[in-house]
């Protein structure tokens, strides 16, 4: 199964799907839209929590971030007058410097995640979409802003007008995104925000294409017609999309079996289940439920 991830939700779930199904069979293509350089070191958030979210050391309340990690180094950056965007810890901080090393002796993103993946004991196979630059950036009342200063700096606060994905018209998906593509017949699409989370890796060339040969089976990130968690309400309302689970499915596009929660109040064709993931034994059953329904409809 090729799994399409964000930030969050879908880590949740790969935290439960991963305690279920063979590393071998459960593969991820991550977000990098919203990847930022920072103090020197290029920071991939999304990819770093799926990585994080496999190898068991996640910070779960957070869902981003490396459990009982310290921030001593961005502490002290603060004290110099040095202000970073994110919240660094050390260890994830120790991450970054290992990844940025590697792409700067030439190694794509692609390489530098392969190489992370297996210091980290990971055994499914993880992948970025692309390894060329996409940035998200906001345009507000206030000017044009990275995602990552709207929504770590700014913690959300300014108005959204428009969205644009910087250097997604000139991007490619990666090489590893294309051959799962090619040998997947089943694609997962998390319940990730769908503006700037999946909106991306669906947006670049050929992958919608792709998908249309494809079962494709959608788990929505709203519960009870409401986002669990980050700027989804905004960003919707920025596009025109209505906040609910017939608006993610819009923005979805192409889904054979789309799962929303028990409480939704989404008339059309569905399945139905509880989606809300608040520990990891709450990740595992709402994981085994999925696969369950995705058995019984295959």
């Amino acid at each position: 199964m090729l799994v399409l991830s964000g930030g969050t939700g879908t880590p949740k779930l790969l935290m439960g799907l991963k305690e279920l199904m063979k590393p071998e069979d459960l593969s991820v293509v991550v977000n990098t839209a919203e990847d930022i350089w920072i103090s020197g070191n290029y920071i991939s958030p999304d990819v770093d929590s799926v990585l994080y979210s496999l190898a068991d050391m996640i910070d779960v309340k957070r869902m981003w971030g490396i459990k009982g990690d310290r921030t001593v180094t961005y502490d002290y950056l603060i004290a110099l007058g040095i202000k970073e965007t994110l919240q660094v810890g050390d260890r994830d901080r120790a991450v970054h410097i290992f990844r940025s090393d590697l792409m700067r002796e030439g190694a794509s993103l692609s390489q530098a995640t392969e190489e992370l993946a297996k210091a980290l004991g990971i055994m499914q196979h993880v992948v970025p979409m692309t390894d060329n630059e996409v940035s998200t950036m906001l345009y507000t009342p206030e000017g044009l802003m990275h995602f990552q200063e709207f929504w770590a700096e700014r913690r959300g606060k300014p108005e959204i007008i428009n969205i644009l994905f910087g250097g997604l018209k000139e991007a490619k998906p990666s090489p590893g995104f294309l051959d799962l593509l090619e040998k997947e017949d089943t694609v997962l699409i998390g319940p990730s925000n769908p503006v700037t989370s999946i909106g991306p890796i669906l947006k670049l060339p050929g992958v919608r294409e792709k998908l249309a040969e494809k079962k494709v089976i959608a788990v929505s990130p709203l519960v009870g017609d409401k986002p669990v968690s980050g700027p989804i309400a905004k960003l919707m309302t920025a596009l025109e999309y209505p906040v609910s689970d017939e608006g993610v499915r819009e923005m979805l596009g192409k889904v054979d079996l789309f799962i929303v929660d028990k409480k939704s109040s989404y008339e059309d064709d569905c399945l139905r289940m509880s989606t809300r993931m608040k520990t990891k034994v709450g990740s595992i059953a709402v994981a085994k439920e999925m696969l369950e329904l995705i058995k019984e409809h295959s």
